[in-house]
């Protein structure tokens, strides 16, 4: 298998797109590092499937608002495996409210979690890396990261920020054998927006599929982006046949970003 031997961390990875990742990497031969905010069995359930695809998995409940977490939880996986070869910055959160009414904390706390724990996890790995002239850092970022959406003010400049350090950081490390790219998804089908859009169905006095359209109206495709497919992606990128990719934001998003 084409990742055999190596080691992937993977954050915010205990469902949806995260998950999604950390499978298609392990099914390629990859050792996986989960982490994520979840319950017990939900964390139990995620290392178990992962799991199944025959490589060693663990687990690391780093919080993703604590930098001395995050850095912990790359060494130790860096100790305990021998080395951190592939490192995916999936941990993301969101909120949505006009910005004379968004709340600061939450401005500080998307911006800790979806940018600047992205800052603490690459440093930290990048030693690493360049020493064994070998790296894959997978940025997931947004359509978000390219275009703007009303009242989602945290989560748009926090993501136009990961593209940026994902061109940065690329630069840097352009002749050391370690690639920095970005993955920018629109709306995926995961068990989160599941679970949304019944509500949002009821909230607009609609059917439960005019509610998928409503949701898909930014998509030309009008279909929801797989996990799997964005697992593909990230695995192509993971993969030794990417080595001359550095620096690019790979859009998968039904085409929402090409109007």
């Amino acid at each position: 298998m084409k990742l055999q031997g190596r080691t992937a961390v993977v954050t915010g990875s205990t469902s949806g797109i995260g998950l999604g990742i950390a499978k298609a990497l392990a099914g390629a031969g990859a050792n996986v590092v989960l982490n994520g905010l979840a319950s017990d069995g939900e964390i139990a359930a995620a290392v178990q499937e992962v799991s199944d695809h025959g490589t060693r998995v663990a687990f690391d409940p780093a919080n993703m608002l604590k930098p001395a977490e995050i850095t912990a939880m790359v060494s130790k996986a860096e100790k305990d495996f021998g080395s951190v070869d592939i490192l995916v910055n999936n941990a993301g959160i969101q909120h949505v409210s006009p910005i004379e009414e968004f709340p600061p904390e939450k401005w500080d706390q998307i911006i800790a979690i979806n940018l600047s724990s992205s800052f603490h996890t690459i440093r930290t790995a990048v030693p690493g890396m360049k020493t064994r002239k070998f790296g894959r850092i997978i940025n997931i970022c947004s359509a978000h990261s390219l275009v703007a959406s009303p009242f989602k003010v945290a989560y748009v400049a926090a993501k136009h920020g990961l593209a940026g350090m994902t061109k940065v950081v690329a630069l840097e490390l352009a002749e050391s054998g370690v690639t920095v790219n970005a993955i920018s998804p629109g709306f995926v089908w995961t068990p989160l927006v599941a679970k949304q859009i019944p509500d949002l169905a009821r909230s607009k006095g609609v059917s439960e599929e005019d509610a998928k359209k409503f949701v898909l109206s930014a998509q030309p495709t009008k279909q929801f982006v797989t996990v799997e497919q964005v697992g593909e992606l990230a695995l192509f990128l993971a993969s030794p046949s990417s080595g001359s990719i550095t620096g690019a934001n790979y859009s998968i998003d039904g085409g929402w970003t090409a109007q």
